[in-house]
C-alpha cells in the first residue's frame, strides 16, 4: 500500500518535469515575437546663441565731460548719469579725464547698454556691468613689470637730439637733467659730442613698454677734458636720491640754471659790446634766450630783497640767500604770484617770467649772482652741497654703486630705444 503511494507521487513528479521540458521545447522551437520598438528620444534643443554685443568706443573731446560723451554715443541722460556715478563710487576720478581718453561700451541687440570699460592708466581700469539693480563696477589693476635696461645718447646739435632720435623719452631726458642740474648747466655747457648713459627701471604692462621708473645710475661724459659726471641712486630713510661716487648728494643748495632747457645767448665775460648802450662793458651775467612768458625759478631757497621795475634792468627780482649770496633776475615780463619784498621763496619756485623790459633787444633772462657784494660767475661757483650718505650706510652704498655701474658699462649691455 505504502509502495503504491510512493510510486504514484513519483509518477506525478515525472509528469510535471516532462511538462516543463515540453513547454520549454515549444518556446525554443516556435518563432519569437518581434521586439517591441523603443521610441527614439530627440536630444534636448540647445539654447539659442544670443547675438553678439554691439561694441563701440567713446572718445572725449575738448571741453567734454564723460556724461556728455556718453550721451553723444547714444545713452540717455539718466543712463549716462547712472554709469558716471557708479564709476565715481568705485574710485574713478572723472575730473582727471582729458581729451583723447576713451571709454569702451557695449549694448545688446535690443539697445540696452550692458558693459563699459574705462582705462585710466596702463595699470588701472574700471569694468562696469549693468544688472537689475543698476551698474556694478570693479577695479582691474595690473602690477608693473620692472626690467632694468640701458639708455644711451649723444649730442649732435643739442640734448634734444636723443629725444628726436628715439633713444630716450622727453621725460627721461628731463630726469637726467634734474640729477645733474646742480653740477652742470645743460643750457650753457652742453657741447657737440657729449654722451650720456642711463641705467633705468623700465616699466611694462602685459609685455608692452609704458614708461620708465627710477634712474638707478647715470653718467654724463663730455666730449672734451671736462669732468665726467656720475650719479648713483640710493634710498636713505625711504627717500630715493642721487649721489656721486663718494656718497655726496648731487642735490646742491643752488641750481646751476634758473631756466630749463634754453640756450644761452651770451656767456659770462668782463668785456662784451653792449647791444643797446654800445661800447665794451662788463657783463657779469648769463643771458638765457627764451620765449616771453617762460617761467623763471629761484635757484635756491631765499628771501625776496626786491621785486619791481629797476631802470635798465627792467622788471627785476632780487633774492638773498645763505652764505652771502644774492641772485638777480632781470628783464622779466612780470613777477610771480606772492613774490614781494620780505617774502620767502623755495628752490624751483617760479618767481617771474621771461620778458624784454628795460634795456633789452629781445626776450631773454639776464641772470646774475653776487657773493658778499662781488659778482661771481654762476657757472663756476662752488655752491654748498646737500646731505651726504650717512656713515653707517657708506659700505652698502658703495657696493650698490659698483653693481649698477658694472651693469651700465657692461660690454654686453644693449641700449634700448625709447618706445
Amino acid at each position: 500500500m505504502q509502495r503504491n503511494r510512493v510510486a504514484l507521487a513519483a509518477a506525478v513528479c515525472l509528469a510535471a518535469v516532462s511538462g516543463v521540458a515540453w513547454v520549454l521545447w515549444l518556446a525554443q522551437d516556435s518563432e519569437a515575437p518581434p521586439p517591441v520598438a523603443q521610441e527614439q528620444l530627440a536630444p534636448a534643443a540647445a539654447p539659442p546663441t544670443p547675438p553678439p554685443l554691439a561694441r563701440s568706443t567713446v572718445e572725449l573731446g575738448r571741453g567734454d565731460t564723460l556724461v556728455g560723451a556718453l550721451k553723444r554715443a547714444g545713452l540717455d541722460l539718466p543712463q549716462a548719469n547712472a554709469l558716471a556715478a557708479a564709476l565715481r563710487a568705485a574710485g574713478a576720478d572723472l575730473r582727471r579725464l582729458r581729451p583723447g581718453d576713451a571709454l569702451a561700451i557695449a549694448r545688446e541687440a535690443d539697445g540696452r547698454w550692458v558693459e563699459a570699460s574705462l582705462p585710466v592708466s596702463p595699470w588701472l581700469r574700471f569694468e562696469a556691468r549693468a544688472g537689475e539693480s543698476g551698474w556694478t563696477v570693479t577695479r582691474q589693476e595690473t602690477a608693473p613689470e620692472l626690467r632694468v635696461e640701458v639708455r644711451r645718447g649723444e649730442v649732435v646739435n643739442s640734448l634734444w637730439d636723443a629725444v628726436e632720435s628715439g633713444a630716450i623719452s622727453a621725460q627721461l631726458l628731463l630726469d637726467l637733467v634734474q640729477i645733474f642740474e646742480s653740477e652742470f648747466d645743460f643750457g650753457a655747457d652742453t657741447q657737440k659730442g657729449d654722451r650720456f648713459q642711463l641705467l633705468v627701471e623700465a616699466r611694462y604692462a602685459d609685455g608692452r613698454y609704458v614708461d620708465h621708473g627710477r634712474i638707478l645710475a647715470a653718467q654724463y661724459l663730455p666730449a672734451d677734458d671736462r669732468r665726467a659726471l656720475t650719479g648713483v641712486g640710493y634710498a636713505v630713510g625711504g627717500k630715493f636720491a642721487h649721489y656721486d661716487l663718494e656718497g655726496r648728494s648731487l642735490r646742491k643748495t643752488f641750481l646751476r640754471s634758473p631756466l630749463e632747457f634754453t640756450r644761452i645767448s651770451s656767456g659770462y665775460t668782463h668785456r662784451r659790446p653792449h647791444p643797446v648802450l654800445g661800447g665794451v662793458r662788463p657783463h657779469l651775467a648769463i643771458d638765457y634766450a627764451a620765449p616771453t612768458g617762460t617761467p623763471v625759478w629761484a635757484v635756491a631757497d631765499g628771501t625776496v630783497e626786491f621785486a619791481g621795475y629797476k631802470g635798465g634792468n627792467g622788471i627785476q627780482v632780487m633774492l638773498r640767500h645763505r652764505a652771502g649770496y644774492v641772485t638777480y633776475y632781470n628783464h622779466l615780463s612780470r613777477i610771480g604770484k606772492g613774490v614781494r619784498r620780505g617774502a620767502g621763496v623755495k628752490q624751483k619756485q617760479v618767481i617771474g617770467y621771461v620778458g624784454s623790459t628795460g634795456l633789452s633787444t629781445g626776450p631773454h633772462l639776464d641772470y646774475r649772482v653776487s657773493k658778499n657784494g662781488t659778482f661771481v660767475n654762476p657757472l663756476q661757483e662752488k655752491f654748498l652741497p646737500g646731505e651726504p650718505i650717512p656713515r653707517a650706510e657708506q659700505a652698502r652704498f658703495k657696493a650698490q654703486a659698483e653693481q649698477w655701474l658694472a651693469q651700465l658699462n657692461a660690454p654686453t649691455a644693449v641700449a634700448q630705444a625709447a618706445r
